[in-house]
């Protein structure tokens, strides 16, 4: 089981058995989590993650993934098998060689912002599930009809059992 949620403005929490990560902590990272930062560190803290390149966190595989020559970090994460894709914020186009970087993605988590840039993000990457988080606390209009979850309710934390929908797309929005 894979546990979303919100770690404080802008980041989230995701934990999966034994891992538990802070991905774009906006402060303190939370007491036990590897944080996982959008900028490049010059000499990251012990237990940090902010460089591209590949690591292995208790059992997760995580790719880092840098755009604008390596001053913005995104992240690829597989846990439990599901294979996990964190973009950071501000979110941009992706080139099509970055989305083959990413490879096939199960669980996009994007920032809640840039309604047109997360659409055509969303269709290019094509996940079965999208989680929005917000950013400073706030969503902005018309990001989470871009990602096609019209009606959808937002809550705290979201826990991922068992399969993904097999069609179609599901939708979860965190606030607190």
């Amino acid at each position: 089981m894979i546990t979303f949620s919100l770690s404080g403005a802008s980041g989230l929490l995701c934990r999966s058995g034994s891992v538990a990560l802070d991905v774009f902590p906006s402060g303190k990272v939370a007491e036990g989590c590897t944080a996982l930062l959008s900028v490049p560190e010059e000499v990251p803290a012990k237990g940090v993650i902010s460089w591209p390149g590949e690591y292995d966190i208790g059992g997760a595989s995580i790719h880092g993934i840098g755009q604008k020559e390596g001053q913005q970090v995104s992240y690829v994460i597989e846990l439990d098998g599901v294979r996990c894709t964190f973009l950071s914020s501000p979110l941009q186009d992706w080139t099509d060689y970055e989305l083959e970087l990413l490879g096939d993605t199960d669980v996009l988590v994007v920032a809640a912002e840039k309604p047109k840039v997360l659409q055509k993000i969303v269709e290019e990457i094509d996940p079965r599930m999208v989680v929005i988080m917000p950013v400073d606390g706030k969503i902005e209009a018309g990001v989470v009809a871009a990602c096609g979850g019209e009606g959808v309710e937002p809550t705290k934390e979201f826990k991922l059992k068992g399969s993904l929908p097999q069609e179609g797309r599901q939708v979860v929005v965190l606030q607190g």
